[in-house]
């Protein structure tokens, strides 16, 4: 885990290499109907599109069976933004890995300074991410 400076303020992030291309790793992030394969506290989820862009909304069936709404703040250059119940939540991102080979990227998390619990469900969710993309 990272300190960043992110356009959102100090965030800490968490991150993974992925042996697959940028573009499958992103497709899984901004694709909401396979949130739930990946995110650990993400059960269903309910959206006006499937594919993410800024000013998607929709909402989230998280564990308990609580709906949450949620609303994509940003969502350019390989990285997107969400609130959830109006509270910002975790900074997504698709970044090249330099240095590995290609066909290679780091996937990642931004997790407010106050989120730092939520750590290990990232770590989590990037392990399923590479599964899927590696699969």
């Amino acid at each position: 885990m990272e300190r960043r400076r992110t356009p959102g303020g100090r965030r800490l992030a968490v991150t993974r290499e992925v042996g697959a291309d940028r573009e499958t790793v992103w497709d899984l992030l901004t694709d909401t109907e396979r949130w739930p394969e990946w995110g650990p506290s993400v059960r269903a989820v309910e959206c006006d599109r499937r594919y993410i862009q800024a000013g998607t909304t929709g909402r989230v069936r998280v564990p308990g069976g609580i709906w949450l709404p949620f609303a994509v703040a940003t969502c350019r250059d390989y990285r997107w933004t969400w609130r959830v119940a109006r509270v910002p939540a975790t900074g997504h991102f698709v970044e090249p890995a330099e240095g590995i080979k290609k066909g290679t990227c780091r996937v990642g998390f931004e997790l407010p300074l106050y989120a730092v619990g939520y750590a290990p469900v990232c770590r989590r969710a990037l392990d399923r991410i590479a599964d899927l993309a590696e699969g």
